[in-house]
């Protein structure tokens, strides 16, 4: 059936057709770099660098672009008030963007440019708008007609009378319309120098939404593919991005649009004038949440949900989703433990493995393809990472089954060991897909660690013994003693291991 997307134009899922046979231009609306990015601004290039991964899988060659907003009202205050120059602060909020980016394994970004380095670009645009007389200079702003765009709102579907004026307004009412918006502000005389650029209006700087239009049709042209980024920015930034482009250039802006779902924090219900406000935002921030959870498991947590559904935020549902992710290392660990091969070091899948040919092994290798099928089903239909994951749950029991059937962990069947290893490379083919087990995980040792798993051996070795004396009350006791603990021990023929449920 091929690739479909949810599209936010048409509100229906539509065969995906690029402009240009083969080739793809992504544009996902980035950060606003005036304070350290909280888990929300990485959803969207969490989702989006998926998306590129599966794109590319399919045979597309991708470009994908994201910008950053260095040039803003947010920036010149915080600016202000942090007592530093603009251009100082955007770069310090930027580069630890891309360190937490780096680490979650957003590496698929082609593009990241900044509004402070398009100005001629984003100047020419207004230009082009004001020769077709759909935008008009005021008091060294310039702002962009309404009027002019027969299907202004067509992303939104709202009608142009519930539009809000999304600047401040001139005086004495000089817009053409009310929801007339900027697409250049004049420079104020307390603002930084830094933010005040050279224009045929005067000094000043762009507005918000003609950044995006003017760095988006610079590295993709017009139309291209995709345009993305959350739910909130549907109104009015990417109605206004469609509306002065598509005048502007006479031709259609984007194809699709894909508008990821928003985070929700389970938080108490807190104003944002509470003080506590502030301290919850902190816990928040993406340099904090990754010396508190591991990089891979928030990763997790955004795809486990379909991109278009609110994403849960909460201590709780990352504990959930923790459970889950940890099936998978002990699938890996037991697979190095029976098999001697490393998991995360590649090697042959069953697609091709040469194996002895028994009606088992057919009826497994049928079994994991049968399940990559329903995967790569979960992510043609428009990218659902949240089904594709519930398919991978499926295959890790099925592997386990398989140890335990064919007794390998007993030394039964010896020669279908390389087939477990390779059910597991097979795996982790659909999980890189996703970003996820690309590498071992840091191990987390210390000599606390150290301690634990020596006393851990002392006390299996004690329950053996028990056992084998017939002292089942004193080796029941030492296991749900361990339980009590939050400690699991699992008998497997090859012997006992422990680990923390």
């Amino acid at each position: 059936m091929g690739i479909r997307i949810y599209n936010t134009l048409t509100q229906r899922k539509e065969p995906f057709e690029p402009v240009n046979p083969g080739r793809v231009g992504m544009y996902v609306c980035g950060p606003t770099v005036y304070k350290p990015s909280h888990i929300g601004h990485a959803v969207g290039p969490i989702i989006f660098d998926t998306v590129k991964r599966w794109l590319t899988h399919q045979g597309y060659a991708v470009t994908w672009v994201v910008n950053i907003t260095d040039v803003d009202d947010k920036l010149i205050v915080e600016a202000k008030a942090q007592g530093c120059p603009v251009d100082e602060l955007a770069e310090r909020v930027t580069k630890n963007y891309l360190v937490a980016l780096d680490q979650l394994g957003v590496r698929g970004i082609d593009h990241m440019p900044k509004a402070s380095e398009h100005i001629a670009e984003i100047i020419d645009m207004c230009q082009r708008l004001i020769a077709k007389n759909a935008a008009y200079v005021s008091h060294g702003d310039v702002y962009f007609d309404v009027s002019s765009c027969r299907d202004y709102l067509k992303l939104s579907h709202r009608k142009v009378d519930d539009q809000q004026a999304g600047t401040r307004q001139l005086a004495g009412g000089e817009k053409r319309n009310p929801g007339d918006f900027a697409l250049w502000k004049a420079a104020k005389p307390d603002e930084p120098p830094e933010v005040q650029f050279d224009s045929p209006w005067g000094k000043g700087r762009p507005g918000w939404h003609i950044e995006c239009s003017a760095m988006s049709s610079k590295y993709l042209g017009q139309p291209f593919d995709i345009h993305g980024g959350g739910e909130d920015l549907i109104f009015p930034h990417h109605d206004n991005e469609i509306a002065q482009s598509e005048v502007c250039f006479d031709r259609p802006f984007a194809k699709y649009w894909m508008h990821n779902g928003l985070t929700r924090f389970n938080t108490k219900k807190v104003s944002k004038s509470d003080p506590e406000m502030a301290k919850l935002m902190q816990q928040l921030v993406l340099s904090h949440l990754l010396t508190k959870y591991p990089a891979e498991l928030l990763r997790f947590v955004v795809l486990s949900t379909h991109y278009r559904r609110p994403i849960e935020f909460s201590d709780e549902e990352i504990a959930a989703k923790k459970k889950g992710l940890d099936s998978f290392y002990r699938l890996f660990e037991r697979i190095e433990r029976v098999t001697g091969s490393d998991p995360y070091a590649g090697g042959a899948t069953l697609d091709n493995l040469f194996a002895p040919v028994t009606v088992r092994v057919e009826t497994f290798q049928k079994l994991i393809a049968e399940h990559a099928a329903r995967f790569a089903e979960a992510m043609d239909d428009d990218f659902n990472t949240g089904g594709a994951i519930g398919v991978l749950f499926e295959i890790v029991p099925a592997i386990n089954r398989f140890l335990d059937e064919q007794q390998l962990e007993a030394g039964g069947n010896v020669e279908l060991k390389p087939v477990a290893a390779a059910a597991v490379q097979s795996l982790r083919s659909m999980t890189g897909l996703l970003g996820l087990f690309e590498k071992r995980p840091p191990a987390e040792t210390s000599m606390a660690d150290t301690m634990v798993d020596s006393l851990m051996d002392v006390l299996i070795r004690v329950r053996a013994e028990a056992r084998k004396a017939k002292q089942y009350t004193l080796s029941d006791m030492v296991r749900d003693q361990l339980g009590s603990l939050g400690i699991v021990l699992e008998d497997r023929p090859g012997g006992t291991i422990w680990r923390r449920s």
